[in-house]
């Protein structure tokens, strides 16, 4: 076998035992003469900045040396003397005296400042948690994945990709899809049929993204959601029990009416469209329309397991915490919160700039910059009220407990005064 024989022979089982290693951080192509390369995923380039430029990125100051270069941040237990340790709470301040660190970020004001003098360089900060944002999305790594579209991955020839997108191993792209400019689909990610996806997004693994879906720039979908499942309506032949019960809604009864018999599908033909900037956790589900559009408002970001219902609409800029479950058709306003385990009946309108209290069960509507909580969820002060009076209850009983014992003898007494007064009389 000559040389080039044996090199191509190298190439190939080398790009099989790459394969079962890595083949999800890396890529595969066919050289010109037929043979199998790989080309691994782009390694992580180390960011450096000085404190004098994180300053001006923070909106801080500088104590110390401005020009003291940094590569990462750490808390202080762990962090190298090429760190910056993040030190906004005492116990984190405490740890710089025994770490390797030399440069740190405080939070204002700063009463310890006289404390970390030792220090080459320190940075101050009014906003802990948003220096927090902004140093981690400098500083933390950006998942890898190879440039390019890996050899297993499936992309029908009807769709179309932009400059700079990557599509990992065994990912699939639909026929009629259209993605955007700079674009990352990363490995085992399903997307559909006549799907838009904006520029700079990422799908993360095993993500599945339904067909005639809308994705807008910079969405993030975290691995494992799903977006675009089929809604959940059905309907039955005759009557059914929930129908039943809504007509009687005002009678009282406590039996069901109706019958289940016979169960029918209700087809999903909308769709959902996600705006720019919105984030989508793991494992959260979100259904396509019945008709029109279930919608995500501009900049939202949602955690995990969340479930949200076929036609809901959500505004801008909301958060939506993990294991919140919203029914169909609610609609909810621009930048209101909702907390973890909150729930939420079908057709009801949560109002703009609103937190819901976490494990709240929401039954009606709830206006504009309102703070609701407790199940069913009512204004706060009614809650906190309601559950300060159920903390009462033990002494109340107590004291209804003494106040009929001193009846009970009160009665007793008056019942044995009774005959003596009759005799008195002489009667």
């Amino acid at each position: 076998m000559g040389k080039a024989g044996r090199t191509a022979r190298t190439r190939r089982a080398g790009y099989r035992l790459e394969c079962r290693r890595d083949v999800l951080t890396s890529r595969a192509f066919r050289e010109p003469d037929g043979s199998l390369g790989m080309e691994a995923a782009d390694p992580p380039k180390k960011t450096t900045a000085s404190l004098g430029t994180l300053a001006e990125l923070l909106g801080g100051s500088v104590l110390g040396d401005a020009d003291l270069t940094v590569d990462g941040v750490e808390h202080p237990a762990r962090a190298s003397d090429r760190q910056l340790a993040l030190a906004f709470e005492k116990s984190a301040v405490h740890a710089l005296a025994g770490s390797a660190a030399v440069a740190a970020v405080v939070a204002m004001p700063m009463k310890d400042a006289a404390e970390l003098g030792w220090l080459k360089g320190c940075l101050v900060v009014d906003r802990p948690r948003l220096a927090l944002a902004k140093l981690l999305g400098l500083f933390a790594p950006a998942p890898r994945l190879a440039s390019g579209i890996h050899e297993t991955a499936v992309v029908d020839p009807e769709a179309t990709v932009g400059d700079g997108v990557s599509v990992g191993a065994y990912a699939v792209v639909g026929p009629g899809t259209v993605i955007g400019p700079g674009t990352r689909i990363f490995p085992h990610a399903t997307i559909g049929a006549d799907v838009t996806i904006g520029r700079d997004a990422a799908i993360h693994a095993g993500a599945r993204i339904g067909d005639r879906v809308s994705l807008g720039d910079r969405v993030i979908v975290q691995s494992n959601a799903v977006i675009g499942s089929d809604g959940f309506g059905y309907v039955t032949a005759s009557e059914s029990t929930v129908e039943a019960a809504y007509r009687r809604r005002n009678l009282r009864s406590n039996q069901t009416e109706g019958s289940n018999d016979e169960i029918l599908r209700i087809a999903s033909a909308g769709t959902v469209v996600i705006e720019d900037d919105v984030e989508i956790g793991a494992a959260t589900t979100i259904d396509r329309a019945t008709l029109g559009a279930t919608r995500i408002g501009r900049g939202t970001k949602i955690d995990n397991l969340v479930q949200i219902a076929h036609n809901c609409e959500i505004g801008q800029n909301c958060m939506i915490a993990g294991q919140v479950g919203l029914s169909g058709s609610v609609r909810v306003g621009d930048r209101t919160v909702l907390a973890g385990q909150v729930g939420i009946a079908d057709h009801k309108t949560i109002g703009s700039d609103c937190l819901v209290i976490a494990g709240s069960g929401v039954g009606g509507s709830i206006p504009d910059r309102a703070v609701y909580g407790g199940y069913p969820a009512r204004p706060k002060e009614e809650t906190l009220r309601d559950l300060a009076n159920i903390r009462r209850v033990p002494t109340l009983m107590a004291e209804i407990d003494a106040l009929k014992s001193r009846l009970a003898d009160l009665e007793a007494a008056g019942s044995g005064d009774r005959p003596e007064a009759k005799g008195g009389t002489g009667v």
